[in-house]
């Protein structure tokens, strides 16, 4: 329990890091956000969990092909923004388009 709860405070450290640091500088908020933070993360949790390279290669595998269409959002978001979109139908729409993708 108390390593699911150690998970749980160092992933949202993370997310508030990420969040602050834009407010500040933008560019390297980016930086932080596009890190492969959480995929490294899981990959060290499941190794120390399962000790399974098998596992581990194939979670890797994995999340290679679900980043490509992850994409989708961030490059319909910055457009509908620049269409006068407000940020929660954007957000919205940005979501339903990367859903989309996941499918195709």
């Amino acid at each position: 329990m108390l390593s699911i709860i150690l998970k749980f405070c160092f992933s949202a450290a993370l997310i508030v890091a990420a969040s602050e640091m834009a407010k500040r500088n933008t560019l390297f908020g980016g930086l932080i956000a596009s890190l492969p933070l959480v995929s490294v993360l899981s990959m060290l949790w499941l190794y120390q969990e399962t000790k399974n390279p098998q596992e581990l290669s194939q979670f890797s595998y994995a999340v290679f092909w679900m980043v490509i269409p992850s994409l989708v959002l961030f490059l319909s978001l910055p457009e509908l923004l620049k269409r006068s979109i407000s940020f929660y139908p954007a957000l919205a729409i940005s979501c339903l388009l990367t859903v989309i993708a996941y499918w195709g």
